[in-house]
């Protein structure tokens, strides 16, 4: 007679279907897992978790719609999965994960690593419960934000190539439906990410949200103008205009420290 297993319910979250494959046909040497769906962005992930109750969770940590940190935020306690994080570059992120036991994958990973993670989660599976397991994760997630804005550079996928990019030279942000577009001189970047994530990510006394889809860096603003209706137009020193809406303005009065009224123009 076999061996009977209890099937783990496994779900897979990435928005890239080569991976997702990859972690299915992964699975597939180990019986006791089970897949029972798989998503491509933060909001399908938030309700499978919700409609499947998995038992463990493959979750790339940036994806569209909410990311991997936000998809943490809205689960459930009580149908709170354990998780494996996959990540593509986020390299600063593994020494978090590490330090709290949390299981991991770096892209690009072998079967080796895969059974490695495989191992990790079952043997935290006995000892943790739920509770303990989401408190463990958001810590870590603390940890790997403070890391994040403490860092001078952003990494920005094109293509095969990753990019380093300096966050004093970025010069505005604006989103872009699911991603955000760094502007830098001539140049921009688009990074798969929310403006929240992107504000959380660089120096609030620096950068400062002026609208709900763009940031400003301060060192390259020029004017400030009032316009009708208590909003502001924003000059930037390259020559580009944006709109602050008046919801923001306490925002940007408190970066400026009270020093100017925004009634007054801030000249060169």
């Amino acid at each position: 007679m076999g061996v009977v297993y209890v099937k783990l319910r496994t779900l897979i979250v990435d928005d890239e279907l080569p991976a997702r494959k990859k972690i299915r046909a992964f699975l597939q040497e180990h019986a006791e897992f089970q897949v029972v769906g798989e998503c491509a962005d933060g909001e399908q992930a938030v309700a499978s978790i919700s409609a499947l109750r998995p038992d463990l969770l493959f979750l790339d940590v940036q994806i569209p719609g909410r990311n991997g940190f936000e998809v943490l935020d809205c689960m459930k306690e009580k149908a709170s999965p354990a998780v494996i994080f996959v990540t593509a570059f986020d390299k600063y992120a593994v020494r978090a994960f590490e330090v709290r036991a949390v299981d991991y994958l770096l892209k690009p990973f072998n079967k080796a690593r895969f059974a490695e993670a495989l191992q990790r989660f079952c043997e935290r599976r006995a000892r943790v419960n739920e509770a303990d397991r989401k408190q463990e994760l958001k810590a870590a997630f603390q940890e790997i934000q403070r890391e994040s804005r403490d860092r001078e550079r952003i990494l920005v996928k094109s293509g095969s190539r990753i990019i380093f990019l300096r966050k004093g030279l970025i010069e505005w942000v604006e989103a872009q439906g699911d991603y955000v577009k760094f502007h830098v001189g001539r140049e921009s970047h688009i990074l798969r990410e929310t403006m929240t994530a992107a504000a959380e990510d660089l120096d609030p006394n620096r950068f400062v949200r002026i609208h709900r889809s763009r940031i400003v860096n301060l060192d390259h603003v020029r004017e400030i103008r009032p316009l009708w209706g208590g909003d502001y137009s924003v000059l930037m020193r390259d020559g580009t205009e944006l709109t602050m809406s008046r919801t923001y303005r306490a925002s940007l009065q408190a970066a400026l420290g009270g020093q100017h009224s925004l009634s007054e123009r801030t000249n060169e």
